[in-house]
């Protein structure tokens, strides 16, 4: 793929979702952009039009014909000069009707006056290779595409915009001054002369250090947003979990029964609220059980609940006492871990209110909903926001959401203690300079000033055809 992109090709395909729409955008992108639309493109009347006397960042509508002047379609062109395009190359954009067997026939004329089909993520590849963007600005645009949540969008805009790469690129310039102080020594090495103070160079590199730790710890918030906020939702068999996940969805997503243990295994379902994308998960009902599959469903619960940011605890608030749910609340937080918990006492509809919270007055995070009669959900889907909000009141203003990421700041981190280490104990300077020397490479493998073509095929390869 590297290879074809070195050879300027033209490259060609659907900007749009596949499938039939009111209209659909096909994109060129290459040298030979222009020039291959030209012989295509007519005005209506099916005269000739010139599209290199246009200006850039400008539409033109007229007519696709084939060699014989046969009308295709009527469409907009748009025309996008590089450097000043997407992908730094000449860009056409021809929008037409959605059909797809216009579609087809569009793309195929092109192909056949020379221009190729791109391979996935081709477009954002070139953009990277042209310095439109630097490699987590890349990746950041397929996080915007995938993103379905107020919050997951705000942050890879965050990063399309360089909010990371800023904060990579002065950890690395601090490095780079570093590292120049550290290497004239060596070049200076027969004098022994010290060219950087050793406390000031100390004091840097642990502040570098700190970034880096801070950059690591925001992936755990960063690796929620992005694939969604888990919460389990667990309690005894017949709490109603069953019910308040089908009434959280709005669907017949999980099997209602009266009959206890309905639920074996743990069923998955996400719904975004108030921005914020949450992933359900209903869990075997918890309970002592001679039944080998309940058991093991009984199992894969407590494995949800050590996992999961939120565990809402289900209660039949007819059954419950006070004592005995103190109970339980003190056996499940070994399993918690960072978890919050909720609880949620079910079929209140079956009492009065005012004595349910006198009853269980003083628990904390205590809501009482009837999942049966859609009541109080409201009050539930208040308290998930509030708890997202306390997790990320304290996460720094860049967050890391991309595991390749924190992998490459993972390894620097390794490379800045030991040249922390090093300071501390005097080594040699050209040993501390090799320890800072992979402290850089590792950075420069998140921004892409260090890469190699299987990293750039295997991270553009998850995009889609078109972009």
């Amino acid at each position: 793929m590297y290879n074809q992109i070195v050879n300027n090709d033209t490259i060609v395909a659907l900007a749009t979702p596949a499938g039939v729409g009111a209209i659909a955008v096909i994109r060129l992108s290459g040298n030979n952009a222009f020039k291959i639309t030209q012989k295509v493109f007519k005005k209506k009347n099916l005269k000739p039009y010139d599209l290199y006397s246009q200006k850039t960042h400008t539409l033109h509508f007229g007519v696709i014909v084939n060699a014989d002047d046969f009308i295709l379609d009527e469409v907009l062109v748009s025309l996008f000069y590089g450097p000043h395009s997407y992908t730094g190359e000449d860009v056409i954009e021809i929008s037409c009707h959605g059909s797809v067997y216009i579609q087809q026939q569009l793309i195929q004329l092109l192909i056949k006056n020379g221009a190729r089909i791109a391979t996935a993520g081709e477009y954002t590849m070139r953009a990277f290779l042209n310095g439109k963007f630097d490699l987590s600005q890349a990746e950041a645009v397929a996080d915007i595409i995938a993103s379905n949540s107020a919050t997951s969008h705000q942050v890879s805009m965050q990063q399309m915009r360089g909010g990371f790469s800023s904060k990579i690129a002065t950890l690395r310039e601090n490095l780079i001054n570093f590292a120049a102080l550290i290497e004239l020594e060596l070049d200076f090495s027969e004098e022994d002369v010290e060219f950087a103070n050793r406390g000031e160079l100390k004091e840097l590199i642990q502040t570098i250090l700190n970034i880096v730790q801070r950059l690591i710890s925001s992936f755990e918030l960063g690796n929620v947003i992005k694939s969604g906020i888990p919460v389990a939702i667990v309690g005894k068999p017949n709490a109603g979990k069953s019910t308040l996940l089908n009434a959280l969805l709005n669907e017949e997503r999980a099997i209602v029964s009266e009959i206890p243990g309905t639920t074996r295994d743990t069923i998955e379902d996400e719904i975004t609220i108030g921005g914020v994308r949450f992933r359900f998960i209903d869990t075997a009902g918890i309970r002592d059980t001679t039944d080998e599959i309940e058991t093991i469903g009984v199992e894969r619960t407590f494995e949800k609940i050590n996992n999961s940011a939120i565990v809402i605890y289900m209660f039949d608030v007819a059954e419950m006492t006070r004592n005995e749910l103190n109970e339980i609340i003190n056996g499940l937080q070994p399993h918690l871990h960072n978890a919050q918990l909720v609880l949620v006492g079910n079929k209140c509809d079956k009492a009065e209110l005012s004595e349910l919270q006198e009853e269980y007055d003083g628990l904390d995070n205590l809501l009482f909903i009837s999942a049966k009669h859609h009541s109080h959900l409201d009050a539930l889907h208040t308290k998930l926001i509030a708890l997202f909000d306390e997790r990320t009141t304290n996460v720094p203003e860049t967050v890391v959401t991309n595991a390749r990421h924190v992998e490459s700041l993972q390894h620097t981190q390794t490379a800045i203690n030991s040249v922390l280490e090093g300071l501390s104990t005097n080594i040699p300077s050209d040993l501390i300079a090799q320890d800072i020397r992979q402290a850089l490479y590792h950075l420069g493998i998140i921004t892409g000033q260090v890469s190699n073509d299987d990293l750039l095929s295997t991270i553009f390869s998850k995009f889609c055809i078109g972009k």
